[in-house]
């Protein structure tokens, strides 16, 4: 069993809400899986940079 995350209550209740995981979950889940689940959410979020931009 994994140790819980060493994130502040305040973190940790706005992740909670924004993956759409109850909080106990959260706090237990393993880093790499909670990293994948926050790079998923990083990418949905971020609005698409077009193309010229890109190169520059």
């Amino acid at each position: 069993m994994s140790k819980p995350l060493q994130i502040s209550a305040d973190t940790a209740v706005k992740l909670s809400e924004q993956l759409g995981i109850p909080l106990e979950h959260l706090m237990h889940m393993p880093r790499h899986i909670l990293l994948q689940k926050l790079a998923e959410l990083a990418k949905t979020d971020s609005p698409a940079v077009p193309e010229s931009e890109e190169k520059s």
